[in-house]
């Protein structure tokens, strides 16, 4: 029994234990175990540490990524709350340093990491006073258990407001209390100016309310404001241009009135299309302002009384210890709608008429027949421009500008790889007005190459000179067989009416002109003025020795072959014989059967061919096994009137002198020309030699003609009749190819003479962009494309390339025409936004990321002042949208668009009675300072914002 109840005894004292030791909770209200959930966190919280709490889901702020927030939910009885807790990963930044990205909070009340707490609701804030005081006792006393110095606030009253209280337990003594509030309209004029801001700051310490206006506080004061470029207002501009027009045309006879000045009116593209400034807002756009924010500093400055701010208002921008510029670009230069206008949004239109341009034959049928054609996507763009836009464009093609352009004027140095026609050429033009005639259909390009054609018809069979086309020198085979063609009917248009008008000459003038010239022209050696001009005829070349600009027409033979007594001298030993068409002798050669000396005729210029003729030739060459005698058939011409005219030059001269002549590289002598030896010793070579020799039948064959009697070897006539045949029936996706090729080199090379300054990165994508275009462009160039090509897809890739081009090449011309005296600061925005938009720059506009926005703060110098300055032009009346009384601090008579500033009161430990000490606690230092008073104040004439710091002695 002992033992039993002995066991009793125990488990008696073991059951009192347990009671003695429980918890119980159903006893604690829900408000303290909601400060214990509170306490819980924050000691969870505070024992990470901000590394290991980015791990755990904490998240960077939206504009900052040295600002981080981690969020929890706790629950009260009924309600749920939220609490945030924000800190920085680095506290290295000052809140006087304004330029550096602040949560609103820390900038309010000067706090690093803070806790918000706020209901879980639609407006978020707390609406019932007692309700926030609740909180934020729960709120203290769980950081006070958890011996946190974190600042925590409530959002309070209408959200519109941004109002908090806050409270912040600073150890053992001290309590800072938080409190913030804004007057959204109606704001005193009182508190539109420092000096009364000032009042108000020390009326919140000062115990009387004159003190302020007989005693002398040292207040700390730091100051920033902010000034914004005005957008231009184009409705109301507009108005006035159009008032100031009309007044003008009603002074001026013709009616005429002047346009109105845009931004890139000295930019190429200007002819073309006008660019929106992407850094000046038009006032539509009401999300974003465009255009420059320019932010002025003043560090910390002590203010002792109410006149000294009076003053401080009155202070120039240019007093600033800080100027920092942030350009703010227009959306539009980023939009992924793919909505700008453009060359490359133009090009893209190319291409799809060039898809489109494999349905048809002939460019006709889209103008025509197109409703038969079955096509959906052609039918759709049916619409052309009325006749009054064609006729328009044509003149402006055709009527204006008719002198001959420079066409290397300009042009990049990896321009000729592209095979297009130089941008001042006619079909460069008529590419580039494609682009904006209608829609740049094919039905819109085939109505205006139709016209086209039949305007290049006219001035063909009118023998008028062809606009922006060269009438003279070779043909350029590196451009497009349609500059090619265009060029030599130019040609042909010129020699027929030079033909034409020696035909008028010689019906009006004495037929005996040429006798005379003929009879005057008599064998001999040329006076010594003569030989010296001649010293540069060696005879040792590969090819005919021609006298330039004498084989083109007999009126420039003429005149150095009339009156020929004072030239030539007669050859006693050939006297009766006559030279014609000399040009004079080739140095010391003699010919083989007589002494007399060799001569060098007036020949005609080799006939002209285009691309496309030389292939034809060179097939036919390869059709053939003796390549040395087909082509020396396909030359007969040239070459029968090369020996005709020497035959008129030399009379006396046989094959072999034509040889020695025309071809010295078929002669083997043994050097006794050079000895002046006669007869010269040689032979011909052994192709020349051989039996059935051709150059040897057609010498046989040729007459004894001078060049200006000869029959030309360039018809014009039939020749520009058959370029216009190919103008007229070639087919559609040959006429689509060579433009896409020759609107890009067009386009690039045009947005090539943008003035951009010595910005590197912009040269090197112009370069880039050449090199890619060149790339994507040859299939085209050699007539590779088919219809459904992947060559197409390619094609609208390119233009996307351009596109990115285009729009940082807006943006260089136009940081460069606002900053053209401050090279660096457009020079550091452009760099910056370059570095910004590369990413993108391999993507389609569809793929743009726009989420991020470009942002850069540039720090001034000194001498940059004034050009920013110039931007902040005087306001006009209808830019000034505000009639109340000024804020001060104007700048050209801009005021502030915000004004921040930050007060300060401070006090030591050894003049205040924050000095005094608790028994057992710390004392203060005679030489800390605590601030004391804290007032932040942002707004403008309309809006102010008020945020309190107070701290007390507890």
């Amino acid at each position: 029994m002992a033992s039993t109840s002995k066991a009793n005894l125990t488990e008696d004292d073991d059951e009192e234990e347990e009671i003695e030791h429980f918890d119980d909770f159903t006893l604690a209200s829900s408000w303290e175990r909601f400060i214990s959930e509170i306490e819980a966190t924050c000691r969870q919280w505070s024992a990470d540490g901000p590394k290991n709490l980015l791990e755990k889901g904490a998240v960077h702020l939206d504009y900052s990524n040295k600002i981080c927030r981690i969020k929890s939910d706790l629950k009260d009885a009924t309600k749920i709350y939220s609490m945030e807790y924000y800190f920085g990963i680095d506290n290295n930044g000052n809140i006087s340093d304004w330029n550096c990205t602040l949560h609103d909070l820390q900038l309010c009340f000067g706090v690093k990491e803070f806790l918000v707490i706020s209901p879980q609701s639609s407006s978020g804030v707390v609406l019932d006073a007692p309700e926030s005081s609740k909180l934020l006792s729960a709120v203290a006393i769980a950081l006070s258990n958890c011996s946190c110095l974190w600042p925590a606030f409530v959002p309070v009253h209408d959200p519109s407001r941004k109002a908090f209280i806050g409270i912040q337990n600073m150890g053992t003594i001290f309590t800072r209390r938080f409190e913030a509030d804004r007057i959204g309209s109606q704001v005193p004029v009182k508190f539109m100016h420092l000096e009364g801001l000032y009042e108000l700051f020390v009326s919140k310490f000062a115990y009387w309310t004159s003190d302020h206006l007989t005693h002398l506080f040292k207040v700390y004061l730091m100051m920033k404001l902010t000034y914004r470029t005005l957008p231009n207002d184009d409705e109301n501009d507009g108005i006035q241009d159009a008032d100031a027009e009309n007044a003008e045309s009603e002074k001026m006879p013709d009616g005429g009135n002047h346009n109105r000045k845009h931004w890139d009116d000295d930019c190429p593209w200007s002819e073309w299309y006008s660019a929106e400034d992407p850094l000046a807002g038009t006032g539509l756009i009401d999300t974003m302002h465009v255009g420059f924010d320019l932010v002025t500093t003043w560090s910390e400055k002590v203010i002792e009384s109410s006149l000294e701010m009076a003053e401080m208002e009155n202070a120039s921008p240019h007093e600033a210890e800080k100027w920092i510029l942030t350009p703010n670009l227009s959306p539009n230069l980023d939009s992924s709608k793919g909505d700008r206008i453009g060359f490359a949004s133009q090009l893209q239109l190319l291409v799809s008429a060039l898809d489109m341009s494999f349905e048809a034959q002939f460019m006709e049928d889209f103008v025509s027949a197109v409703e038969n054609l079955g096509s959906d996507n052609l039918k759709s763009s049916m619409v052309i421009p009325p006749p009054t836009v064609l006729d328009r464009v044509l003149k402006d093609l055709l009527l204006e500008g008719r002198q001959f352009p420079d066409f290397a004027k300009g042009e990049h140095k990896s321009s000729r790889a592209i095979k297009g026609a130089p941008l001042e050429s006619l079909f460069a033009q008529f590419c580039l007005h494609s682009l904006w005639f209608g829609n740049c259909s094919i039905r819109a390009i085939a109505v205006l190459w139709v016209e086209f054609v039949r305007e290049i018809r006219w001035y063909w069979e009118e023998s008028q000179p062809l606009p922006k086309m060269p009438a003279h020198g070779s043909i350029d085979l590196a451009t497009c067989l349609i500059n090619q063609k265009l060029q030599m009917l130019a040609i042909c248009i010129e020699k027929k009416r030079e033909l034409s008008e020696e035909f008028q000459d010689c019906l009006g003038s004495n037929d005996d002109v040429f006798v005379h010239m003929e009879e005057d022209i008599q064998v001999g050696e040329e006076s010594t003025s003569f030989l010296t001009q001649s010293q540069d005829f060696d005879g040792k070349r590969d090819s005919p020795l021609i006298l330039e600009g004498f084989n083109e027409s007999k009126t420039s033979i003429s005149k150095f072959s009339t009156n020929s007594q004072d030239v030539y001298s007669a050859d006693k030993s050939t006297s009766d014989s006559k030279r014609r068409g000399s040009a004079g002798p080739v140095g010391s050669m003699k010919l083989l059967n007589s002494c007399q000396s060799l001569h060098a005729p007036f020949t005609q210029n080799a006939p002209l061919m285009t691309e496309d003729m030389h292939e034809e030739r060179l097939r036919a060459v390869e059709a053939f096994g003796d390549s040395f005698n087909f082509s020396a058939q396909l030359e007969r011409e040239t070459l029968s009137s090369d020996m005709s005219a020497f035959k008129a030059a030399n009379p006396d001269a046989v094959f072999e002198d034509f040889i020695r002549w025309h071809s010295p590289g078929d002669w083997e002598n043994d050097g006794s020309e050079a000895n002046d030896e006669w007869p010269p010793r040689g032979k011909l070579s052994q192709r020349m030699s051989g039996p059935g020799n051709s150059w040897r039948k057609i010498w046989n064959d040729a007459p004894s003609l001078p060049a200006y009697e000869q029959k030309p070897l360039l018809d014009p006539n039939r020749e520009g009749e058959k370029i216009l045949h190919y103008l007229e029936t070639m087919r559609p996706h040959q006429l689509l190819e060579q433009m896409v090729c020759t609107a890009f080199r067009a386009s690039a090379d045009t947005l090539h003479q943008t003035n951009f300054g010595s910005l590197k990165q912009m040269t090197t994508k112009m370069d880039q962009l050449y090199h890619t275009m060149a790339s994507t462009l040859r299939p085209l160039q050699a007539n590779l494309l088919s219809g459904n090509s992947e060559k197409i897809e390619d094609l609208k890739r390119l233009c996307v390339a351009l596109e990115h081009v285009e729009k940082l090449l807006t943006l260089a011309a136009s940081l460069r025409h606002k900053f053209i005296q401050a090279p660096r600061v457009y020079e550091a925005i452009f760099s910056d936004y370059y570095d910004f938009y590369l990413p993108n720059m391999g993507k389609g506009s569809a793929d743009v990321d726009i989420q991020k926005e470009f942002d850069l703060k540039l720090q001034l110098r000194v001498n940059e002042r004034q050009v920013v300055s110039n931007m902040f032009t005087p306001p006009s009346a209808n830019q000034s949208w505000r009639k109340v009384l000024s804020m001060g601090n104007l700048l050209n008579g801009h005021e502030p668009i915000l004004r921040q500033i930050v007060f300060s009161k401070r006090d030591s430990g050894s003049d205040c009675h924050y000095a005094v000490s608790t028994r057992g606690g710390p004392h203060m230092d005679d030489q800390q300072e605590i601030e004391t008073y804290r007032m932040y104040v942002c707004g403008t004439s309309n809006d102010l914002r008020v945020a309190l710091c107070v701290t007390s002695y507890d």
